[in-house]
Protein backbone atom coordinates (compact mmCIF):
# COMPACT_ATOMS: atom_id res chain seq x y z
CA UNK A 1 0.00 0.00 0.00
CA UNK A 2 3.10 2.26 0.43
CA UNK A 3 4.57 1.61 -2.62
CA UNK A 4 1.15 2.44 -4.59
CA UNK A 5 0.59 5.49 -2.53
CA UNK A 6 4.12 6.49 -3.32
CA UNK A 7 3.81 6.05 -7.02
CA UNK A 8 0.95 7.82 -7.43
CA UNK A 9 2.33 11.13 -5.52
CA UNK A 10 5.36 10.64 -7.70
CA UNK A 11 3.29 11.07 -10.60
CA UNK A 12 1.59 14.07 -9.24
CA UNK A 13 4.43 15.91 -9.03
CA UNK A 14 5.28 14.93 -12.62
CA UNK A 15 2.19 16.23 -13.69
CA UNK A 16 1.88 19.19 -11.88
CA UNK A 17 5.65 20.14 -12.82
CA UNK A 18 4.57 19.54 -16.60
CA UNK A 19 1.43 21.53 -16.42
CA UNK A 20 3.28 24.10 -14.67
CA UNK A 21 5.95 24.23 -17.76
CA UNK A 22 3.98 24.37 -20.28
CA UNK A 23 1.64 27.28 -19.08
CA UNK A 24 4.38 29.08 -18.18
CA UNK A 25 5.98 29.24 -21.79
CA UNK A 26 2.18 29.20 -23.33
CA UNK A 27 1.01 32.82 -21.98
CA UNK A 28 4.66 34.00 -22.50
CA UNK A 29 3.73 33.23 -26.54
CA UNK A 30 0.51 34.89 -26.33
CA UNK A 31 0.27 38.41 -28.11
CA UNK A 32 0.02 41.30 -25.20
CA UNK A 33 1.55 42.11 -21.88
CA UNK A 34 0.74 42.96 -18.42
CA UNK A 35 1.20 46.55 -19.20
CA UNK A 36 -0.56 47.22 -22.28
CA UNK A 37 -0.67 50.05 -24.73
CA UNK A 38 -4.14 50.97 -23.65
CA UNK A 39 -3.58 51.40 -20.20
CA UNK A 40 -1.45 54.94 -21.48
CA UNK A 41 1.98 53.40 -20.18
CA UNK A 42 4.89 55.55 -21.14
CA UNK A 43 7.89 53.64 -22.37
CA UNK A 44 9.92 54.18 -18.82
CA UNK A 45 6.68 53.28 -17.20
CA UNK A 46 6.84 50.05 -18.57
CA UNK A 47 10.28 49.53 -18.39
CA UNK A 48 10.39 50.22 -14.39
CA UNK A 49 7.38 47.65 -14.31
CA UNK A 50 9.10 45.15 -16.00
CA UNK A 51 11.84 45.21 -14.09
CA UNK A 52 10.22 45.16 -10.53
CA UNK A 53 8.39 42.30 -11.19
CA UNK A 54 11.24 40.37 -12.90
CA UNK A 55 9.82 40.46 -16.69
CA UNK A 56 13.14 41.71 -17.79
CA UNK A 57 14.93 39.11 -17.18
CA UNK A 58 15.73 35.82 -19.67
CA UNK A 59 12.63 33.41 -20.16
CA UNK A 60 14.58 30.93 -18.36
CA UNK A 61 15.63 32.42 -15.36
CA UNK A 62 12.02 34.14 -14.96
CA UNK A 63 11.15 30.23 -15.01
CA UNK A 64 13.34 28.54 -12.22
CA UNK A 65 12.90 31.36 -10.41
CA UNK A 66 9.23 30.97 -10.42
CA UNK A 67 9.61 27.73 -9.87
CA UNK A 68 11.61 27.98 -6.82
CA UNK A 69 9.21 30.43 -5.28
CA UNK A 70 6.27 28.23 -6.10
CA UNK A 71 8.07 24.83 -4.25
CA UNK A 72 7.72 27.11 -0.92
CA UNK A 73 4.30 28.23 -2.10
CA UNK A 74 4.74 31.79 -3.20
CA UNK A 75 2.87 32.07 -6.47
CA UNK A 76 4.04 35.36 -7.05
CA UNK A 77 2.18 38.98 -7.41
CA UNK A 78 -0.45 40.17 -9.43
CA UNK A 79 -0.01 42.80 -11.93
CA UNK A 80 -3.74 43.15 -11.74
CA UNK A 81 -4.40 43.97 -7.89
CA UNK A 82 -1.77 46.47 -6.47
CA UNK A 83 -0.33 45.28 -3.34
CA UNK A 84 -1.61 41.90 -3.98
CA UNK A 85 0.05 38.34 -4.13
CA UNK A 86 -1.72 35.76 -6.38
CA UNK A 87 -1.92 33.92 -2.77
CA UNK A 88 -4.45 36.69 -1.55
CA UNK A 89 -6.41 36.47 -4.46
CA UNK A 90 -7.19 32.86 -4.55
CA UNK A 91 -7.25 32.94 -0.46
CA UNK A 92 -10.32 35.24 -1.12
CA UNK A 93 -12.02 33.93 -3.94
CA UNK A 94 -11.81 29.70 -3.73
CA UNK A 95 -14.02 29.61 -0.90
CA UNK A 96 -16.63 30.42 -3.19
CA UNK A 97 -15.73 28.47 -5.83
CA UNK A 98 -15.07 25.50 -3.37
CA UNK A 99 -19.06 26.09 -1.85
CA UNK A 100 -20.15 25.79 -5.36
CA UNK A 101 -18.42 22.84 -6.34
CA UNK A 102 -19.57 20.92 -3.22
CA UNK A 103 -23.55 22.16 -3.70
CA UNK A 104 -23.08 21.06 -6.91
CA UNK A 105 -20.99 17.19 -6.71
CA UNK A 106 -23.66 16.63 -3.71
CA UNK A 107 -26.88 17.15 -5.85
CA UNK A 108 -25.17 15.69 -8.67
CA UNK A 109 -24.67 12.36 -7.07
CA UNK A 110 -27.65 12.71 -5.27
CA UNK A 111 -29.81 13.37 -8.10
CA UNK A 112 -27.82 10.93 -10.39
CA UNK A 113 -27.50 8.07 -8.51
CA UNK A 114 -31.34 7.33 -7.12
CA UNK A 115 -31.66 8.13 -11.03
CA UNK A 116 -29.73 5.27 -12.04
CA UNK A 117 -31.09 3.11 -9.46
CA UNK A 118 -34.69 3.98 -10.43
CA UNK A 119 -34.00 3.35 -14.11
CA UNK A 120 -31.92 -0.28 -13.44
CA UNK A 121 -35.13 -1.37 -11.41
CA UNK A 122 -37.03 -1.38 -14.53
CA UNK A 123 -34.47 -1.78 -17.06
CA UNK A 124 -35.80 -0.57 -21.29
CA UNK A 125 -39.21 0.90 -19.85
CA UNK A 126 -41.15 3.70 -19.92
CA UNK A 127 -39.65 4.54 -16.68
CA UNK A 128 -35.93 3.54 -17.53
CA UNK A 129 -36.44 5.60 -20.81
CA UNK A 130 -38.05 8.74 -18.89
CA UNK A 131 -35.23 9.10 -16.24
CA UNK A 132 -32.67 8.72 -18.64
CA UNK A 133 -33.85 10.80 -21.34
CA UNK A 134 -34.23 13.56 -18.25
CA UNK A 135 -31.02 13.29 -16.94
CA UNK A 136 -29.66 13.71 -20.45
CA UNK A 137 -30.79 17.02 -20.96
CA UNK A 138 -28.35 18.08 -19.07
CA UNK A 139 -25.58 17.19 -21.51
CA UNK A 140 -27.98 18.76 -24.06
CA UNK A 141 -28.24 21.89 -22.88
CA UNK A 142 -24.74 23.62 -21.62
CA UNK A 143 -24.05 25.92 -18.67
CA UNK A 144 -24.15 28.76 -20.55
CA UNK A 145 -27.30 28.16 -22.38
CA UNK A 146 -28.93 26.34 -19.47
CA UNK A 147 -28.03 29.28 -17.06
CA UNK A 148 -29.54 32.27 -18.82
CA UNK A 149 -32.79 30.16 -19.36
CA UNK A 150 -33.66 29.11 -15.51
CA UNK A 151 -32.68 33.14 -14.75
CA UNK A 152 -35.11 33.89 -17.31
CA UNK A 153 -37.72 31.56 -15.96
CA UNK A 154 -37.32 31.73 -12.10
CA UNK A 155 -35.98 34.93 -11.88
CA UNK A 156 -37.40 37.34 -14.45
CA UNK A 157 -40.57 35.37 -15.02
CA UNK A 158 -41.60 33.77 -11.67
CA UNK A 159 -39.34 36.46 -9.34
CA UNK A 160 -38.77 33.69 -6.73
CA UNK A 161 -34.66 33.63 -7.40
CA UNK A 162 -32.25 36.25 -7.56
CA UNK A 163 -30.53 36.45 -10.76
CA UNK A 164 -26.80 36.96 -9.90
CA UNK A 165 -25.35 37.32 -6.82
CA UNK A 166 -23.53 34.94 -3.40
CA UNK A 167 -25.23 36.96 -0.77
CA UNK A 168 -28.51 34.88 0.16
CA UNK A 169 -28.81 31.29 0.37
CA UNK A 170 -31.29 31.05 -2.07
CA UNK A 171 -28.67 32.67 -4.88
CA UNK A 172 -26.70 28.97 -4.18
CA UNK A 173 -29.82 27.31 -6.30
CA UNK A 174 -29.55 28.49 -9.81
CA UNK A 175 -25.65 28.06 -9.93
CA UNK A 176 -25.66 25.12 -8.19
CA UNK A 177 -28.62 23.28 -10.46
CA UNK A 178 -26.44 24.78 -13.75
CA UNK A 179 -23.39 23.54 -12.52
CA UNK A 180 -24.27 20.15 -11.63
CA UNK A 181 -26.77 19.38 -14.85
CA UNK A 182 -24.15 17.67 -16.89
CA UNK A 183 -22.57 15.59 -14.03
CA UNK A 184 -26.12 14.61 -13.04
CA UNK A 185 -26.69 12.64 -16.27
CA UNK A 186 -23.18 10.99 -16.71
CA UNK A 187 -23.50 10.02 -12.66
CA UNK A 188 -27.00 8.36 -13.49
CA UNK A 189 -25.66 6.59 -16.72
CA UNK A 190 -22.93 5.02 -14.66
CA UNK A 191 -25.20 3.88 -11.79
CA UNK A 192 -27.74 2.32 -14.21
CA UNK A 193 -24.81 0.81 -15.85
CA UNK A 194 -23.37 -0.55 -12.86
CA UNK A 195 -26.32 -1.82 -11.36
CA UNK A 196 -27.20 -3.61 -14.52
CA UNK A 197 -24.81 -5.75 -14.27
CA UNK A 198 -24.80 -6.20 -10.49
CA UNK A 199 -28.86 -7.61 -10.39
CA UNK A 200 -27.56 -10.92 -11.94
CA UNK A 201 -25.29 -12.01 -9.61
CA UNK A 202 -25.38 -14.91 -7.11
CA UNK A 203 -25.31 -12.76 -4.11
CA UNK A 204 -28.48 -10.46 -5.02
CA UNK A 205 -30.13 -13.98 -5.50
CA UNK A 206 -28.93 -15.39 -2.16
CA UNK A 207 -30.28 -11.99 -0.75
CA UNK A 208 -33.44 -12.62 -2.37
CA UNK A 209 -33.66 -16.02 -1.43
CA UNK A 210 -33.07 -14.98 2.17
CA UNK A 211 -36.51 -13.04 2.75
CA UNK A 212 -34.80 -9.34 2.23
CA UNK A 213 -36.66 -6.88 1.41
CA UNK A 214 -35.86 -5.07 -2.14
CA UNK A 215 -34.80 -1.71 -0.33
CA UNK A 216 -32.61 -3.44 1.68
CA UNK A 217 -31.18 -5.83 -1.59
CA UNK A 218 -30.73 -2.47 -3.29
CA UNK A 219 -29.23 -0.78 -0.55
CA UNK A 220 -27.13 -2.80 1.05
CA UNK A 221 -26.03 -5.17 -1.38
CA UNK A 222 -26.20 -3.96 -5.22
CA UNK A 223 -25.63 -0.63 -4.68
CA UNK A 224 -22.62 -0.98 -2.41
CA UNK A 225 -20.62 -2.64 -5.06
CA UNK A 226 -22.29 -0.95 -8.02
CA UNK A 227 -20.61 1.99 -6.54
CA UNK A 228 -17.22 1.69 -7.36
CA UNK A 229 -17.02 2.92 -10.69
CA UNK A 230 -19.43 6.09 -9.64
CA UNK A 231 -16.24 6.55 -6.99
CA UNK A 232 -13.63 6.86 -10.00
CA UNK A 233 -15.81 8.49 -11.36
CA UNK A 234 -16.26 11.22 -8.55
CA UNK A 235 -12.71 12.48 -8.06
CA UNK A 236 -12.39 14.08 -11.62
CA UNK A 237 -16.25 15.18 -10.99
CA UNK A 238 -15.20 17.32 -8.17
CA UNK A 239 -11.72 18.50 -9.59
CA UNK A 240 -14.50 19.31 -12.75
CA UNK A 241 -17.15 21.04 -10.76
CA UNK A 242 -14.59 23.38 -8.56
CA UNK A 243 -12.28 24.29 -11.67
CA UNK A 244 -15.06 24.14 -14.58
CA UNK A 245 -17.17 26.89 -13.22
CA UNK A 246 -15.73 30.10 -15.34
CA UNK A 247 -18.79 29.84 -17.21
CA UNK A 248 -21.38 30.02 -14.59
CA UNK A 249 -19.43 31.75 -12.33
CA UNK A 250 -19.34 34.86 -14.93
CA UNK A 251 -23.13 33.99 -15.49
CA UNK A 252 -24.48 34.77 -11.96
CA UNK A 253 -21.94 37.48 -10.78
CA UNK A 254 -19.93 34.57 -8.15
CA UNK A 255 -17.07 36.10 -7.14
CA UNK A 256 -15.20 32.93 -7.48
CA UNK A 257 -11.66 31.43 -8.61
CA UNK A 258 -13.32 31.29 -12.09
CA UNK A 259 -14.63 34.70 -12.80
CA UNK A 260 -10.65 35.82 -11.03
CA UNK A 261 -9.28 33.11 -14.10
CA UNK A 262 -11.68 34.72 -17.07
CA UNK A 263 -10.36 38.29 -15.90
CA UNK A 264 -6.42 38.04 -15.74
CA UNK A 265 -6.51 36.13 -19.18
CA UNK A 266 -8.15 39.67 -20.25
CA UNK A 267 -5.54 41.48 -18.36
CA UNK A 268 -2.82 39.38 -19.52
CA UNK A 269 -1.97 38.96 -16.04
CA UNK A 270 1.03 36.45 -16.23
CA UNK A 271 1.15 35.70 -12.21
CA UNK A 272 -2.35 35.24 -11.53
CA UNK A 273 -3.10 32.67 -14.82
CA UNK A 274 0.15 30.96 -14.23
CA UNK A 275 -1.01 30.78 -10.31
CA UNK A 276 -4.50 29.75 -10.85
CA UNK A 277 -3.85 26.99 -13.65
CA UNK A 278 -1.08 25.22 -10.93
CA UNK A 279 -3.88 25.65 -8.64
CA UNK A 280 -6.64 24.29 -10.19
CA UNK A 281 -3.89 21.22 -11.33
CA UNK A 282 -3.21 20.99 -7.96
CA UNK A 283 -6.41 20.28 -7.10
CA UNK A 284 -7.12 18.18 -10.01
CA UNK A 285 -4.08 15.75 -8.41
CA UNK A 286 -5.06 15.50 -4.96
CA UNK A 287 -8.72 14.39 -5.81
CA UNK A 288 -7.80 11.77 -8.24
CA UNK A 289 -4.85 10.69 -6.26
CA UNK A 290 -7.25 10.47 -3.02
CA UNK A 291 -9.83 8.19 -5.52
CA UNK A 292 -7.00 5.97 -6.76
CA UNK A 293 -6.13 5.57 -2.98
CA UNK A 294 -9.81 4.90 -1.84
CA UNK A 295 -10.63 2.55 -4.36
CA UNK A 296 -7.33 0.92 -3.86
CA UNK A 297 -8.66 0.20 -0.20
CA UNK A 298 -12.49 -0.52 -1.40
CA UNK A 299 -11.02 -2.84 -3.66
CA UNK A 300 -7.59 -5.12 -3.42
CA UNK A 301 -7.68 -6.45 -6.75
CA UNK A 302 -6.77 -2.68 -8.21
CA UNK A 303 -3.76 -2.54 -5.37
CA UNK A 304 -2.57 -5.85 -6.95
CA UNK A 305 -2.45 -5.28 -10.34
CA UNK A 306 -0.51 -1.54 -9.40
CA UNK A 307 2.00 -3.31 -7.20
Amino acid sequence: MLRFITARLLQAVLVLLTTITITFFLIRMAPGSPFMEERNYTPETIARLNKHYGFDQPLHIQYFRYLGRAVRGDLGPSTTYANRTVNDVIAEAFPESLELGFYALLLAFLVGTGAGVAASLRPNSARDYGVMGFAMTGICLPSFVLGPVLILIFAVGLGWLQPSGWHLPSDRILPTITLASAYIAYIARLTRGSMLETWPQDYIRTARAKGLSELRVTLRHALRNAILPIVSFLGPAAAGLITGSFVVETIFHIPGLGRQFVQSAFNRDYSLVLGLVAFYAAIIVIFNTAVDIALSVLDPRIRRRAA
